[in-house]
């Protein structure tokens, strides 16, 4: 992407910058908790096997995630998993974010994030910058995942 393009985000993804932006560092805070609350539990499928999720070095806390693709290419459906410990709600949250502005779209949108975007959520100020590399490294994982199975 070049300085000059705009930097398009997800609608989803775009409302959640929206709300952290609309806030104040602490509030940020306290809705990076909620968010922490609202992470899914892991399918069955994959909580009796988490040997299959991948780990997240990049967190301070022990996080595990995987993707599902339905298709083939950038237009197949893509699905995010996460396995964070209630007691991690740092990064347990970064995880709900992911998963509620990116799960269910396209390959191709999830590969077209910014991998900075983490950034524009405005919580450097209350957070960090190892728990937000943390992030970071998270959407990094989805986006190579991603890319190998809609490859495949």
């Amino acid at each position: 992407m070049s300085p000059e393009s705009p930097r398009v985000l997800p609608e989803a993804f775009a409302e959640i910058v929206g709300d952290f932006q609309a806030l104040g560092g602490r509030d940020r805070l306290q809705l990076l908790l909620e968010f922490s609350r609202g992470l899914p539990a892991l399918p069955e499928r994959y909580a009796d096997h988490p040997e299959l999720l991948e780990p997240v070095p990049e967190c301070q806390s022990p996080i595990f995630l995987i993707t599902e693709v339905e298709g083939t290419g950038r237009d197949a459906a893509a699905r995010l998993f996460f396995s964070a410990p209630p007691e991690a709600p740092t990064s347990r949250g970064f995880a709900g974010i992911l998963a509620e502005g990116l799960d269910g779209l396209s390959v191709g949108q999830i590969l077209d994030v910014p991998a900075d975007v983490t950034e524009e959520l405005g919580l450097a100020e209350v957070v960090s910058p190892l728990r937000l590399r943390g992030m970071a490294g998270m959407l990094a994982r989805v986006k190579r995942q991603l890319k190998e199975k809609a490859a495949a």
